[in-house]
């Protein structure tokens, strides 16, 4: 049985970077190229006209980000999924992607058939991350995770339970051995 073919659009301003990974898509059997563009703008133009399964990303680009790129392309509710490929692997950058669901981050420096599965796992609905994009995002979770909650002592979490019990401040510290004022 033969797979289904993929759709796929490329956009890069580094046109020998965009014409290796297009001619690596036309080598593909189960993939089809369907456009390119060199900048942002030209692209959203092109992803909406050709609706392609998947476009293949630089995450910067003249004239419209791909990160904006990949709100536009939500915003106006195309179906299109997003690999983003690049040189950036700032863990901030991948987590705001990853979480406004791009479906594959892969370093500019993967090699051809990484990035050729990518596109094909990515249209069947599956999420790729390089190993070394796995790294920096789960450090970026780990941030967040500490920077979202309050950091508190043994001590005051103790004293937080006993308040949140109903016991007053001179209760507190009589059952703690403490001051008043240090409860």
């Amino acid at each position: 049985m033969r797979r289904p073919r993929v759709t796929v659009f490329v956009a890069d301003d580094h046109p020998i970077y965009r014409e290796g990974l297009a001619r690596s898509i036309r080598e593909r059997s189960e993939l089809e190229l369907v456009g390119e563009a060199g900048d942002g703008r030209d692209a959203l133009e092109r992803i909406r006209g050709l609706e392609p399964d998947v476009a293949v990303l630089d995450v910067r680009m003249p004239n419209l980000g791909g990160v904006d790129l990949l709100n536009a392309i939500q915003r106006d509710e195309l179906a299109t999924r997003v690999v983003f490929l690049s040189a950036s692997q700032e863990s901030e950058l991948v987590y705001r992607a990853v979480a406004m669901g791009v479906g594959a981050y892969l370093s500019k420096e993967a090699d051809r058939d990484s990035i050729l599965d990518a596109v094909a796992a990515v249209a069947r609905g599956e999420t790729v991350l390089s190993p070394e994009i796995q790294a920096g995002l789960a450090s970026q979770i780990q941030l967040r995770e500490t920077e979202d909650r309050p950091v508190l002592s043994p001590r005051e979490r103790e004293i937080l339970l006993l308040t949140a019990e109903g016991n007053s401040a001179p209760d507190v510290a009589r059952e703690l051995h403490l001051s008043t004022a240090t409860v």
